[in-house]
C-alpha cells in the first residue's frame, strides 16, 4: 500500500509539474531603521487560496521549515537572532506524528540585523521556504536593501527556483522531504525580468515563471527524426536482424531450432521452449541497459555527457576500427573461453534455467559478429541523448532482431527449407559489415575532432574517407579483390552486384561533398559545413558567405550558410538591444546530429535564412562545449549539485534551470527583458512548421 501511495504521489507530481510552475505566494518587503548600527527587514507575504507556507519552527519529519539565509553577512551584518514570525496555525499530522505550523491568507517575518563598522549597509536575504496545496513547491526569493539609502535596488546574481513536486501537507495526509527536487540555479544574464511590487526599501527578485516552460513535449513531427524512439527500435530490429547472417550465428539457427522441436515428443512444448528460449535473448540485453538508468538518476545529463565525451569518442573509434579489422580476416575476436564454457555447462540443468544458460551461450560465443552490432546500438543511442530508456529500447530491438529467426522457425519449421546453405557468402556479409563499421569509425573521430577543434579531420577530410572506404566496397563487391577467409567467386550473384551497384551510386554521391555540397542523406554524420576548411564552399560562394567580414558586430562570428551568430549570451543580449531585434536561443551541441539536420535541411530554406540573417539575433549555446569556465565564474548548481566548469555545463544548467529542458536542438526567442515571445520548441524538421514559429516569434516583438 505504501508502494501504491508513493506511486501516486509521483504521478500527482507530473501532473502539476506539466501545468505550469505556480508562484502561490507574493511578497513585498521594506526597512525600518531603529539606529545607525541596527535595521528591521520586514517581509509580507501574500497566499494564495487553499494554500499554506511552512514556519521556520516546523519541526523536522513535517514539511520543509521556511529558512532565513544571509549572502554577504561576512564582515558586513550579522543576524540578531531568528526572524520574528507572525501568528501561524497549528495541525497534527497523523501520518509522520509531528505537529505543523504554517500560515494561510498572509504571513509576516521581522529579521534585526546588527551593522558592523566596516559594513557597505547593502544587505542580501534568502527566503527558501516550502508552500503546499495538493501539492508542495519549494521557492526561493532573493531581496537587496540598501540600507544606506533606503532605496530598491535589484540585485544581479542567481536567482534559483524549483519545479513543484507533488506531497501532502498537514491539513493533508504528510509528506517526505527526501521528495523534493532540487533547486535550479539560474544565471543572472538570464534572469527573468519581471518584478513584483515593492515598497520602500527593497526589491524581491523573484521569478514568476515567464522564460521558464513546463516539459518539452514532442513535437508531432519528431516522429520522422532519425533518433526518435520508433526509428531507434527500428534501427536496432534490423541490427539485430542482420547479425543473425553472420558465420558466428547463421548456422546455429537450424541446429538449435531443430533440437527444441526433436527434442520433445509433444510439439507444443517444444515451440514453447523456443519462444522462450527468444526471450531470454532479449531479456539478457534488456538487462545490460539497466545499469544506465542508475547513472542517469545520479545525473540527468549523462548520456548528453556520453556523446560528447573526447576519450569515450575516441574508444567507440578504436572498437569500430578494431572490429572492421576483425571483419577483414585479420584476427577473431571472442569471449573468454572460460564464460562461453560455464554458461554452457549451465545450460545442463535442464528445464527453463538451462533454456536460459544456453541464450546467455549464444550470445556469448557469437559476441565477435554481434559486438560491432552492440556498438552500433550504444552508439546511437549515446548520441542521440534519449536517456536510459530509450537505451532499452534499442537493446530490445537488437535482442528481439537477433531472436526473432530462432522463435519464427520453431513455430514454422516448415520454413527452414527455404534457408539458404551455409558457405562462403557468410563471410561475404561479414566483410561489408566491417567496411561499413570502418566508415561509422570515423564518425566517433570526428566527434572527439569538433569537441577539442583540432581540425584535424574537417568535412572534406572526413568525405574524403568516406569516399575511399565506399569505393573500395564497391570494388570488394565487384569481386577486383577479396580477404583472407573468402571463398573463390567465379561468378557475381544478382544480389552481390545489385549491392555493388550501390555503394558505387552512394560513392558518386558523394564526390560532391567535397567542394561544399551538403550531403543531406547523411546529415548529421558528416562534420557540419562551416567546420571545413572551404567554409562558405569552393570558390566562396557555397556555403553562402556573409557580406561583410569586417561589419560584424564584437563577439560574433560567421556560422553556417554565412549566418552570423554568438556564442556568448551576455553580449548576444546586449547587441539585440542595440539593434532592437528579438534574441533567438540556439542551445546546441558540437556533436549534436540533429542539430545538424535542423541546420542542413530547415536553416537553407531560403525564408527561414532570411529571417535567422536579417530579423534575429542569434546565439548559439553549445552544451558539450568542454572548454573551461575562468575559476572566478564557476559555481555549483543548485539543479544538479554538481560542480559547473565548463561553458557546456553552464549552458546546458542554464537551460534546465530556466526552460526544464536537456533537449537538443531547443530553440527560445526571447525579448530584450528575456521574456519568451513564443512558445520554445525542440527538433522541428518540418520547415513550414519552423518557419511559422519563427515568425510568430517575430510578430510578437514587432507588436
Amino acid at each position: 500500500m505504501k508502494k501504491f501511495g508513493l506511486l501516486l504521489l509521483f504521478i500527482v507530481s507530473v501532473s502539476t509539474y506539466a501545468q505550469g510552475i505556480k508562484h502561490p505566494v507574493k511578497w513585498t518587503s521594506k526597512v525600518e531603521k531603529k539606529s545607525d548600527a541596527e535595521y528591521v527587514l520586514v517581509f509580507n507575504a501574500v497566499i494564495e487560496e487553499e494554500w499554506h507556507m511552512y514556519s521556520q519552527f516546523t519541526p523536522d519529519g513535517g514539511a520543509l521549515p521556511l529558512e532565513v539565509n544571509f549572502n554577504n553577512a561576512k564582515d558586513n551584518y550579522s543576524p540578531a537572532g531568528k526572524a520574528q514570525e507572525s501568528k501561524t496555525e497549528k495541525a497534527f499530522n497523523e501520518t509522520f506524528g509531528v505537529d505543523e505550523y504554517f500560515w494561510s491568507h498572509t504571513a509576516q517575518l521581522r529579521q534585526t540585523v546588527k551593522l558592523k563598522p566596516s559594513s557597505n549597509k547593502i544587505v542580501q536575504v534568502e527566503l527558501s521556504y516550502q508552500v503546499c496545496k495538493q501539492s508542495c513547491i519549494q521557492e526561493i526569493n532573493l531581496f537587496e536593501f540598501d540600507l544606506n539609502k533606503l532605496t530598491a535596488k535589484e540585485v544581479n546574481v542567481f536567482s534559483k527556483i524549483a519545479p513543484p513536486v507533488a506531497l501532502p501537507t498537514a491539513t493533508e495526509t504528510g509528506k517526505t522531504e527526501e521528495n523534493l527536487a532540487a533547486p535550479v540555479l539560474i544565471p543572472s544574464s538570464a534572469q527573468d525580468s519581471t518584478k513584483t511590487d515593492t515598497v520602500k526599501g527593497a526589491v524581491p527578485v523573484e521569478n514568476k515563471g515567464e522564460g521558464t516552460t513546463t516539459p518539452q513535449k514532442k513535437n508531432s513531427k519528431e516522429e520522422e527524426e532519425s533518433k526518435s524512439p520508433l526509428s531507434i527500435f527500428l534501427l536496432t530490429l534490423l541490427a539485430g536482424i542482420g547479425v543473425t547472417f553472420t558465420p558466428c550465428v547463421f548456422p546455429l539457427i537450424p541446429m538449435t531450432v531443430s533440437f527444441f522441436i526433436k527434442q520433445n515428443t509433444n510439439k507444443s512444448k517444444g515451440k514453447f521452449n523456443a519462444i522462450f528460449y527468444g526471450v531470454c535473448i532479449i531479456a539478457i540485453y534488456v538487462l545490460l541497459s539497466l545499469p544506465f538508468h542508475l547513472f542517469e538518476g545520479i545525473d540527468k545529463n549523462i548520456f548528453a555527457d556520453i556523446s560528447a565525451n573526447v576519450y569515450l569518442n575516441l574508444f567507440f573509434f578504436a572498437v569500430f576500427i578494431t572490429f572492421a579489422i576483425s571483419f577483414f580476416g585479420a584476427f577473431e575476436i571472442t569471449i573468454p573461453n572460460s564464460w562461453a564454457n560455464k554458461a554452457d555447462n549451465a545450460s545442463n540443468l535442464g528445464g527453463l534455467t538451462g533454456i536460459f544458460f544456453m541464450a546467455l551461450t549464444l550470445i556469448i560465443v557469437s559476441f565477435s559478429c554481434t559486438g560491432p552490432a552492440l556498438s552500433f546500438v550504444f552508439g546511437t543511442v549515446f548520441e542521440s541523448e534519449g536517456g536510459a530508456l530509450l537505451l532499452t529500447l534499442g537493446m530490445f530491438g537488437f535482442g528481439l532482431g537477433l531472436s526473432l529467426p530462432f522463435m519464427l522457425f520453431a513455430l514454422f519449421p516448415s520454413l527452414m527449407s527455404s534457408l539458404p546453405k551455409s558457405g562462403g557468402w557468410l563471410n561475404t556479409v561479414k566483410v561489408v559489415f566491417g567496411f561499413i563499421e570502418l566508415a561509422l569509425a570515423f564518425k566517433f573521430l570526428s566527434n572527439a575532432d569538433l569537441v577539442l577543434k583540432w581540425h584535424l579531420l574537417n568535412r572534406e577530410v572526413f568525405i574524403a574517407i568516406w569516399i575511399a572506404v565506399f569505393a573500395a566496397l564497391t570494388l570488394y563487391l565487384f569481386g577486383k579483390f577479396s580477404t583472407p577467409h573468402d571463398s573463390p567467386v567465379p561468378f557475381l550473384s544478382v544480389g552481390r552486384m545489385l549491392l555493388g551497384v550501390f555503394a558505387l551510386t552512394f560513392t558518386i554521391y558523394l564526390i560532391p561533398g567535397l567542394w561544399g555540397a551538403p550531403l543531406k542523406l547523411i546529415s548529421g554524420i558528416t562534420p557540419p559545413l562551416n567546420y571545413s576548411e572551404s567554409p562558405f564552399g569552393f570558390g566562396g560562394g557555397g556555403g553562402g558567405q556573409p557580406a561583410s567580414l569586417e561589419k560584424l558586430p564584437e563577439g560574433a562570428a560567421p556560422t553556417v550558410h554565412g549566418i552570423t551568430a554568438f556564442e556568448d549570451y551576455d553580449k548576444a543580449l546586449a547587441y539585440a538591444k542595440t539593434v532592437n531585434k528579438p534574441l533567438l536561443l540556439d542551445f546546441t551541441g558540437r556533436v549534436c546530429t540533429n542539430c545538424r539536420k535542423m541546420e542542413e535541411y530547415v536553416w537553407v530554406d531560403p525564408q527561414v535564412l532570411s529571417i535567422l540573417k536579417n530579423d534575429v539575433v542569434l546565439v548559439s549555446l553549445y552544451g558539450d562545449e568542454q572548454v573551461d569556465l575562468p575559476e572566478n565564474e564557476q559555481f555549483i548548481s543548485k539543479y544538479s549539485g554538481r560542480k559547473i566548469t565548463t561553458i557546456g555545463k553552464k549552458w546546458n544548467d542554464f537551460q534546465m534551470g530556466k526552460y526544464n529542458s536537456n533537449e537538443r536542438p531547443f530553440y527560445v526567442l526571447v525579448n530584450g527583458n528575456e521574456e519568451n515571445l513564443n512558445k520554445p520548441v525542440g527538433y522541428t524538421p518540418d520547415v513550414e512548421e519552423y518557419l511559422t514559429w519563427l515568425k510568430e516569434g517575430v510578430g510578437n516583438y514587432k507588436k
